[in-house]
């Protein structure tokens, strides 16, 4: 619950409110102020007579930082809705209106408060790829502890299945709650209320009871219990991870119109090459007079006689 209060709190108040504010307030105060600082009076007589070029208002827009702020805020957000979707499962809903409302605020940023950017290519989001595929598969992990270590979907489970005579859920809560002597409370620790008189307290724990051999140890179905909830956590593991790898396999990297594209693409470049190569030969031979030409074929049979007896000598050497 205090975790999911957390979640909450990060959700709705830093992303939805607090960064979507700033991001809009902060360029703006900075535009403000160098505005401010870069005016002189008589360049502010001379705006009030002719009306700005547009790279001259541009310069009093926020310098363009980069997209390293923009990735880092999709991580951390990623982070919170993947790690700890156990405990709030509202917080898909969340990030979707923020990134709903964020692209907007975005689009607005990159128009109106900051100078254009300098376009380069890139054939990926490079290293940030990397850092999902990690928060996810960490992300996997964590979620199986959650459910596993605090719910009762395991310790259900396992009274049903192993302890319940037959099969149900009845007395499961009595299954789960250990006997504590109030006679072995510590000196000054006892209760104090002397209307009611109470021998034996209940608590929620697997241990074993003051009359035992082995009084307040735990028991056994404690072990089992953590020994069910570990298995748990590598079954969930290896399915999520499978089905994962399963839908990775199923849908392609690249969509299959894409790929078509990229294949006619380079089928042409490979025509236009060989068209090209093919104009290459017809102009040199153009450019070739007819006496050249006449030579080059003479020359072609005499070429070919002296090879004759060289393939000759071999096949006598052969056949010797």
């Amino acid at each position: 619950m205090e975790l999911c209060i957390q979640l909450s709190i990060t959700m709705l108040g830093k992303q939805l409110i607090q960064n979507n504010l700033f991001e809009i307030g902060i360029p703006k105060l900075k535009k403000l102020i160098r505005y401010i600082k870069s005016k002189r009076r008589s360049f502010q007589e001379e705006e009030r007579e002719k009306k700005l070029q547009r790279y001259e208002t541009d310069h009093f827009l926020e310098p363009f930082a980069g997209l390293t702020p923009e990735y880092m805020e999709m991580i951390i957000q990623f982070g919170f809705v993947t790690l700890f979707v156990a405990s709030f499962p509202l917080a898909p809903l969340f990030a979707l209106l923020n990134n709903i409302i964020e692209i907007r605020l975005d689009a607005k940023k990159f128009v109106a408060e900051l100078r254009r950017p300098v376009a380069a290519r890139a054939k990926d989001i490079g290293i940030w790829y990397n850092l999902l595929r990690a928060v996810a598969k960490v992300a996997v992990i964590i979620n199986a502890f959650v459910i596993s270590f605090t719910s009762d979907f395991i310790p259900r489970l396992v009274y049903q299945y192993m302890y319940s005579p037959d099969g149900s859920m009845h007395g499961f809560v009595n299954h789960t709650l250990s006997y504590f002597n109030v006679s072995n409370f510590q000196d000054g620790k006892e209760p104090m209320d002397p209307q009611h008189q109470v021998e034996m307290c209940r608590y929620k724990d697997y241990r074993e009871p003051p009359w035992s051999n082995t009084p307040y140890v735990i028991s056994k179905e404690f072990w089992a219990v953590l020994a069910a909830r570990l298995a748990f956590v590598i079954v969930f593991q290896n399915v999520v991870m499978l089905m994962s790898d399963i839908v990775d396999w199923l849908i392609p990297d690249i969509p299959k119109d894409i790929s078509l594209q990229i294949h006619k693409e380079k089928i042409l470049m490979v025509e236009l090459f060989m068209k090209e190569e093919q104009g290459k030969i017809q102009f040199i031979d153009s450019m070739i007079p007819c006496g050249g030409k006449e030579k080059r074929n003479n020359h072609a049979p005499i070429a070919r006689s002296r090879s004759i007896p060289h393939t000759h000598s071999h096949t006598h050497a052969n056949n010797f």
